[in-house]
């Protein structure tokens, strides 16, 4: 055995040289015959491409019809949100037009007995009012808030300025959203 690294492949096993050497024809005819097999026509890639380009076209189509439905479902949702939003609301106010009715249909009552039902009425309908998150804005000593508050005059006084003298109608806010701001008489500095 030589001490030596590039004479060691004469020792090698004598089938491993055989492979190695490029002018054996047996070894070379071997490979391309299995690379022919191995490797797919241009006819046979392409009707791999097209079926590949079919299968994502269709998924893409599918996934375009269904983002449409989901448009339209949520728009369909939309609309019957906004169609039916006072609903509950509605609901609440039966019960007051109810009672509003059944006090105007009674002839022979008392002017004590129709002002008990009135206030019985309107706690009905303060209690509708907050279960629908209506909430009033009465700002009696209050300082103006141009946002809540629409003031009617100014008058001299000796308080503080653009404080709330007078509520001449009680303002509203739906979820803290005002829907009719108060009208107010507002405090002016003396001059």
């Amino acid at each position: 055995m030589s001490d030596h690294p590039e004479n060691s492949t004469e020792n090698q096993n004598p089938l491993l040289q055989e492979q190695a050497t490029p002018d054996s024809s047996a070894d070379t005819a071997a490979p391309e015959q299995s690379q022919d097999d191995v490797t797919p026509s241009l006819e046979e890639l392409l009707k791999a491409a097209e079926l590949k380009a079919a299968e994502h076209h269709d998924a893409w189509l599918r996934a375009k019809a269904e983002g449409e439905n989901v448009r339209r479902r949520a728009q369909e949702d939309i609309a019957k949100a906004s169609k039916f939003a006072a609903e509950k609301f509605a609901g609440e106010l039966l019960a007051v037009k109810d009672s509003l009715e059944a006090a105007l249909s009674n002839e022979n009552q008392s002017a004590e007995a129709l002002k008990s039902g009135v206030e019985l009425t309107l706690k009905q309908l303060g209690s509708a009012f907050e279960k629908s998150n209506l909430v009033d804005i009465n700002p009696l000593g209050e300082k103006f808030d141009p946002h809540k508050h629409q003031a009617i005059s100014q008058i001299e006084s000796e308080g503080e300025p653009n404080t709330v003298l007078t509520v001449l109608q009680k303002g509203y806010a739906l979820n803290g959203r005002v829907i009719r701001p108060a009208l107010v008489i507002v405090s002016k500095a003396m001059a």
